[in-house]
């Protein structure tokens, strides 16, 4: 009788806690790993011949907004292509829970703008079998799971839950209110939340590149320092949990004592949402958030920066496109409906303000913006030109060589903006920073725009095999056990025996990224890019292989990690 479900023989270890690799077996048994060292192959009821790859932790992504994708696609992909074996959902303070009946259809439009969820797909994909929070995870337990998720407890519902949507958005909440808040989000930890996340971006724009459906701030974004702290206590008294936040007033002294206030009273981690080394501006992230953070570390605070660590850049059409609104004329001209866009981008009036204003997060300089496709036999010529060089050749400012473009293409002409952090001398000290946690992957939204979920694959590729910034060693603790260790898991993150067995086998030498495809499998026939992964041989979540060379095999092994662990013993669920 094997001892063992599964041995992986003979692979490179690299087991997430920075120590030298080593050459081993992997015997794996109800889930978990039950020994490694030398195992004989016949000890094993599946053998995976490891020869030549790297067996290490899987990946663990700690920014997505899976929330509604989980319940069409429980792959939860792009993201468990590139080895993502555990992901937290409900980031910056958006998800579904607790939302009451009549309130369903708006909190899917809300989604349709801020993290540009397609409402079809949400509408015909989603089963709405919750009301609260602890129905929502219970929600989520139910279904089968390629990968384990972990939930924060989004603030955004919960203040509309508690204030309504207009009166959150409008006033600080009352003390009755805000004990209300706290109760609910003692009874979402009861339930199995990690922890709670917010949205708080300047509400007059500026700094607010998330908006509602009508172009109004979100909830958060409003939402009262006093009521941060509040929270905060909340997991203070707990003594779990942690925190994730986007942070921008404008008042930069000010944000950053915030994030320092609220790491100083809830005693628990914090995410800083995002490090990014922006080519044209090196000190934003090396003065305002590097530094900051490592202030921070001497001071006892765990405050920690997720880095956008992916130079992947935007495609986009003005059909779908919501991310020029930190500028409050795009914002503006980019809301309603196709019929009303098109007026208010073929408006001269408009032109003047459109040209002056600068969407500052998406990519460095307008100009560089790329025309990609244009659906207008007439325009074609003009494919694989920049803004500037058809402005230059027009004599027209490159806005309106945009603009031009898609109103005559009926905003179908698609473009490509060029990532902000290209340079790789900048991405290196982002990438080495001991404080800083890769991904913002955003996994499940923005799905028309970009695919960042590759960024586990990108990681290795590009900053270990290609620059040699990181050793292998050293990449695999920032990708599993760094993630895990702030995020609370208690049995997963490394390769140690009586951890999960979430594993990733890989060819180092042939990890690759597959072409930017168009993949028509959402529900109501709606759209996205994805991107492919290349060179693992088996991925492995709670001991069963869910992918082998890249092909999901319909096996669903993932768990709702409940207070951040799994179920004793291991959990098996049918496909």
């Amino acid at each position: 009788m094997p001892q063992f479900e599964t041995v992986i023989k003979n692979g490179l270890i690299i087991d997430g806690t920075r120590m030298p690799r080593f050459r081993s077996d992997l015997g794996i048994k109800n889930g978990k790993v039950a020994k490694i060292g030398r195992i004989d192959g016949r000890e094993g009821a599946t053998v995976i011949d490891a020869s030549g790859l790297i067996v290490a932790p899987g990946f663990i992504d700690l920014h997505t907004h899976y929330d509604a994708q989980i319940y069409w696609d429980p792959y939860c992909s792009i993201s468990s292509w590139h080895g993502i074996t555990s992901a937290v959902i409900g980031n910056c303070g958006f998800g579904f829970a607790p939302v009451r009946p009549d309130d369903r259809d708006r909190a899917m439009l809300t989604m349709t703008r801020v993290e540009a969820i397609p409402y079809a797909s949400m509408k015909a994909g989603m089963p709405w079998d919750w009301v609260t929070f602890p129905d929502f995870l219970d929600s989520l337990d139910r279904r089968p799971k390629g990968i384990n998720v972990l939930p924060y407890v989004p603030m955004a519902p919960m203040l509309t839950w508690v204030m309504g949507r207009e009166e959150a958005k409008s006033r600080k909440p009352t003390p009755a209110e805000e004990a209300e808040l706290c109760r609910l989000l003692g009874e979402a930890m009861d339930a199995g939340g990690c922890g709670w996340s917010a949205q708080r971006f300047h509400p007059n724009g500026g700094s607010c590149v998330q908006r509602d459906y009508d172009g109004t701030p979100m909830v958060t974004d409003v939402m009262a320092d006093e009521t941060s702290f509040a929270l905060a206590r909340v997991l203070r008294q707990r003594n779990e949990g942690f925190i994730q936040m986007n942070l921008v007033t404008g008042d930069r002294k000010h944000d950053r004592a915030h994030y320092e206030q609220v790491a100083e009273v809830s005693g628990r981690p914090l995410l800083f949402n995002a490090v990014i080394a922006v080519n044209s501006d090196p000190e934003i992230h090396r003065d305002m958030l590097l530094r900051w953070l490592h202030s921070c570390h001497e001071r006892g605070l765990r405050v920690y920066g997720q880095g956008v660590t992916t130079d992947a850049g935007m495609n986009f059409a003005f059909t779908d496109w919501n991310l020029f609104d930190d500028a409050a004329a795009w914002c503006e001209a980019t809301t309603g409906p196709i019929e009303d866009r098109l007026m208010k981008l073929s408006d001269p009036d408009r032109r003047p303000g459109l040209r002056k204003a600068r969407p500052r997060i998406i990519t460095n300089d307008l100009a560089d913006i790329i025309v990609v496709e244009v659906q207008h036999s007439d325009l074609k010529h003009l494919e694989g030109q920049t803004l500037r060089e058809i402005g230059k050749a027009q004599g027209k400012h490159p806005v309106d060589v945009m603009l031009d473009l898609a109103v005559a293409d009926s905003l179908r002409t698609e473009f490509f903006a060029p990532a902000l952090n290209t340079r790789v001398d900048l991405q290196r000290e982002v990438v080495a920073d001991p404080y800083v946690i890769p991904g913002v992957s955003d996994g499940g939204a923005h799905t028309k725009f970009f695919t960042a979920g590759r960024f586990p694959t990108e990681f290795l590729i590009k900053h270990v095999r290609e620059h040699q910034i990181l050793s292998l060693e050293d990449a695999h603790w920032r990708l599993s056990t760094l993630p895990a260790y702030c995020a609370g898991f208690t049995d997963r993150g490394l390769l140690r025996e009586g951890y999960a067995a979430d594993v990733v086998v890989y060819d180092f030498d042939a990890l690759g990224i597959g072409p930017l495809e168009i993949a028509r499998d959402l529900p109501a026939g709606e759209w996205r890019r994805v991107q492919r992964a290349e060179g693992y041989r088996h991925i492995l979540v709670n001991g069963e292989v869910t992918f082998a060379d890249g092909e999901a095999t319909g096996q669903m092994p993932g768990e709702l990690l409940r207070h951040g662990r799994g179920r004793p013993g291991g959990v098996r669920q049918a496909a």
